[in-house]
Parts: C-alpha cells; structure tokens; sequence
C-alpha cells in the first residue's frame, strides 16, 4: 500500500479521454519543440487558470511553496526588527522564511479541533514590532479567516494564508488561497495539487502587490536589467507548469474525491471506536492533504501498523518553537511562547494514507489495522 499512490494518478483517465500521463506528455513535448523554458507561454496559462479557480485577480506562479512564502513576505517589506505571527505546528518553511528576512516568528497556539491557529490567542501577541500574520490552513481545511481577518484589520496588519495544503478547499464558498490579503500554496509532488518537482503560487487581489511579488520572484525585476527590488530566482520552470496544466482537467474530480474518501474514513474509523478524526469548522471543506489522527504509544502504533504494510507519517513531531535551526532567531525574543495545544498534538497526531485513488478496500485494511493495533497495545499496558 502506499502513502500516496502517485502511479496510479498517471494513470486517470481525463475528460477528453487520454490518460494523465498522456496529457502531461503531450504538454511536455510542445514545451521541447518551442523551447521556451523559462517563462514559456504554458505560465501565462497557468497563471490565468489558477487566479479564474481561486477567485483572484492576480497569480503568480513560482518555483516552490517555500519561494512563495519568501516572496510574499519580500514583497511586504519584512525586514530584521520586524515580528511575523504564526503557528508552532507546521512545517519549518512557515518560519524559516521569517527567519531568512532577519525577523522575528511570534508562536501562538492552536485550535485542536482543526489544529490551525486560534484567533482566539492571537489579539495578545500583537505589538508595534508585529508586521504581518501567516495562519497554516494544515491537513487540508482553511484556518479561521474571517476571524483571523477582523483582528488584522483592527491592528493595520496583512495576512499571509500559507495554504500549501489546502489548495483546493473552501471556507464558507470562498476559496482557499483567496481568503486574505496574499495567498500563497505548494505544488510539491504530493500535495493536493502536486507537480513532478517543486512549484508554488502567490495569490491577491492586490494589483501593486501582484506587480511587487513578480518583480521579487524575478530577481526584482522591473525590466529587462533594470532592477527596482532586491530579488530571488523564484520563477516556476516551464515545463513544471506544463505539468501541472497537464493535470488540471482532472483536479476537481481529486478535489471531490478527497473529500468523499476524508467522510468514509471518518465514519469507519468513528465505527470502530477511533473517535479521534478530523473536524471541520463550520463552513469549511478539506482537500485532505493528510489525513490525520491522534493516538496514544504513536510509535508503536506506528511499528504495528508497518507489520500490516500499512505505511504511516507524523506531521509534524518537532514544533517550529523548538526547531534548533531556529533557536538563534527565537534566542532574541523578548516572550516565551506558552503553546500546550500545539505540543500536546505533535506528540500524538499520525497520518494515513490519503490520496483520490485509495481504495475501500485499502481503507478497511487501515482502519482494521488499526483498531487491532490500538487494542493490542491497550491489552498489553494493561497486561
């Protein structure tokens, strides 16, 4: 069983009838003979296409998710001296790119029911030092904007949705990515919308943010050597946008697939006494990008599920507060950051296999699994 069956993506059938993999040969062969590599005619049209999907008047395709982030808090104005508020539970991307721009991340903790940050904690980290905010839509379903939306703009302050696992979703109608001032998302191969390597996208409304994130994805480029911004060598390759266009016809079929098999599982795993699944907030539907629960003994858990060939995953056992390649920046804030929900999650949430193409009989085998591996290891303790 895989973790997330890529292969059998390939092989999907699209609505005009050719394969997946048919059509992404196909893109990828007009990309060999016009040989326009970089910026190619295939990064207009992505661009165009996914600005139309989210609801958004501008895209800006980019190298990675990472890059996105980076753009976007450039594009800003993010500089050393500055804070920017996020979650301690994600992956180090979220903070890493704070950290690179010489600021400061500022941790608040999570709601655990949906594990994204709680706007309920975040009013009280805001200070004069406070610049922007990155809530993480995690595991598929958007973080509280409106909530999170209200308080920002109160304190004068743009959010950043780091979404690069939730493309796909919905927040009361809206679309994730275009649920804030900048959206930014991942098309890493595994992602909700994934490519064959790395690729992103920054997402606004905004037209003179727009222009500034192209201009930073592009070595600050406002023409042809002519550079108004200090800039990165963020543009996405030609070909990975071929590739993704090569798969779009079939992403909304994914989209609703994954939310089909997100409710089975819940209700199979609810069946068998697992009552630790994932909640949506109201008004929000979820991509899945993982699917994720919690135990106890995780890693025995772990090691009895991989008896049954049953592969599982952590997201994420380290939080960002606690990540040694960050202990310099955070060694200059003046605040201890008091998350316990977020703590107590990453020593206890385990992912699935999750992908559009898992079977209900892969499922049952997982669930199955599971319960006898939780109830031997409860039998055992008790023993």
């Amino acid at each position: 069983m895989q973790f997330i069956d890529l292969a059998a993506q390939q092989r999907q059938q699209l609505p005009d009838g050719r394969t997946i993999r048919e059509a992404v040969d196909a893109r990828i062969s007009a990309v060999l003979n016009h040989g326009r590599y970089i910026l190619g005619p295939e990064v207009v049209e992505l661009e165009a296409t996914l600005a139309a999907y989210v609801g958004v008047d501008h895209c800006i395709a980019v190298a990675s998710g990472t890059d996105a982030l980076l753009i976007a808090l450039m594009a800003l104005g993010i500089q050393a001296g500055d804070e920017v508020i996020t979650t301690p539970f994600s992956f180090i991307s979220t903070s890493e790119t704070i950290a690179l721009l010489g600021a400061m991340p500022v941790y608040v903790d999570i709601d655990p029911a949906t594990y994204n940050l709680d706007p309920d904690k975040l009013e009280p980290a805001i200070n004069a030092r406070t610049k922007a905010i990155i809530p993480v839509s995690l595991y598929g379903q958007p973080a509280d904007f409106p909530a999170i939306n209200a308080i920002a703009e109160r304190h004068g302050l743009p959010v950043i949705e780091d979404g690069a696992q939730s493309f796909g979703s919905e927040q009361h109608g809206r679309r994730s990515c275009g649920l804030s001032t900048i959206g930014t998302t991942s098309f890493f191969p595994s992602k909700p919308f994934g490519g064959y390597g790395d690729g992103g996208a920054c997402f606004t409304d905004d037209p003179e943010l727009a222009d500034r994130m192209r201009r930073v994805s592009r070595h600050g480029q406002a023409r042809r050597y002519f550079h108004t911004d200090i800039g990165v060598n963020g543009r996405i390759d030609t070909l990975q946008a071929a590739i993704l266009l090569g798969k779009w016809p079939n992403f909304a079929r994914e989209v609703k697939a994954r939310g089909r098999i997100g409710a089975a599982y819940s209700s199979k795993l609810q069946a068998a006494g697992i009552t630790s699944t994932p909640q949506l907030a109201e008004g929000n539907t979820s991509v899945y990008a993982q699917y994720t629960v919690q135990v106890d003994q995780r890693a025995q858990v772990q090691a009895a599920l991989k008896e049954r060939g049953v592969p599982t995953s952590v997201h994420y056992p380290t939080l960002l507060s606690q990540q040694p390649a960050l202990r310099r920046v955070h060694s200059g804030s003046s605040q201890g950051w008091h998350t316990p929900l977020a703590q107590a999650s990453s020593e206890r949430v385990m992912s699935l296999p999750m992908h559009p193409w898992l079977s209900d009989d892969d499922q049952d085998r997982v669930v199955d699994s599971l319960s006898s591996a939780l109830q031997n290891i409860s039998t055992s303790a008790a023993a």
